[in-house]
């Protein structure tokens, strides 16, 4: 059996602090290949948050009940929050590699919630990586060394974390299948390669064997914004780059860009930042340009 382990302030007790928005308080890893079991029971649970991540083989928590057991593989991540009952074993013969931080704060649920991990989740399927395998050593050494700033970084680690957590959940409500995943990247490398030509979205759509409604609601889906707000927003942006690094005239960009009307252009470009391209270059790019 390894383990690694480390607690703020050498202490093994947990606890609840309000002083800041989210503290890390303990973390650590086991990994199970020699003792039969390690066994976790706390009916009363904790007073502060906890993920664990299993990063290899299986694991056994009861999450329902103490008799109902729910097998929680590799690529999972479980979450406790404060008093909630906690009952988990970890099996020798199921090689269960499993990684946990425990963390408090007085805005830990708002900050779940941000990150997409809402109040009833409590096994989230995140897939395995080294980076989640990373952030967890590095917070376990922080913890152990109490370098200069090692709270603040551990924080920030945290979020990191979250912030991986997060992009996995949103891909995985985004992508349904293979077929979408492909056809919405092709679709995106099309127009970042093609966007100063003129498009059309209806026979883009009809070229691939989409149906034009399908392909509008799957990319909105995949990307946050239409086809066409994507090929405009890409114009736009390219438009700022060279408004604010050549001496090309506010018409000689338009047509770089894509639009030949430079009155079009203009209009387009204010509603984008709400400057119009010459305000924008005489501001230098910043102030009203946002």
């Amino acid at each position: 059996m390894y383990m690694n382990s480390a607690y703020l302030n050498n202490s093994l007790i947990d606890f609840r602090d309000k002083s800041r928005p989210l503290i890390v308080g303990s973390c650590g890893t086991y990994h199970l290949f020699t003792r039969p079991e390690l066994p976790t029971h706390r009916p009363g649970g904790r007073l502060d948050f906890q993920i664990l991540y299993v990063a290899s083989g299986q694991t056994h928590f009861y999450l329902e009940s103490p008799e109902k057991d729910t097998i929680v593989t590799a690529g999972h991540m479980v979450v406790y929050r404060p008093k909630e009952p906690q009952k988990y074993v970890y099996y020798g013969d199921e090689q269960a590699e499993v990684y946990w931080v425990h963390f408090t704060g007085n805005n830990v649920r708002n900050i779940l919630r941000r990150y997409g991990i809402m109040d009833n989740m409590r096994v989230i399927d995140t897939g395995t990586s080294m980076e989640y395998t990373r952030i967890f050593k590095q917070m376990i050494q922080e913890l152990q060394r109490r370098q200069a700033d090692y709270e603040e970084l551990l924080t920030f680690l945290l979020h990191q974390l979250l912030i991986l957590i997060h992009r996995r959940l949103s891909h995985a409500h985004r992508v349904k299948n293979d077929y979408l995943n492909r056809e919405m990247e092709t679709a995106i490398q099309y127009f970042n390669d093609n966007y100063n030509t003129e498009l059309c979205v209806e026979h883009y759509a009809t070229s691939r064997g989409m149906s034009v409604s399908w392909f509008i609601r799957s990319f909105r889906q995949y990307t946050g914004s239409t086809p066409m707000q994507y090929i405009v927003s890409l114009r736009v942006t390219n438009a700022q780059m060279l408004l604010e690094n050549t001496d090309y005239n506010v018409s000689e960009i338009g047509r770089i860009v894509g639009y030949d009307n430079p009155l079009y252009f203009s209009r387009i470009f204010k509603k984008q930042k709400g400057v119009s391209p010459s305000g924008y270059r005489r501001q230098g790019g910043y102030g009203n340009a946002d």
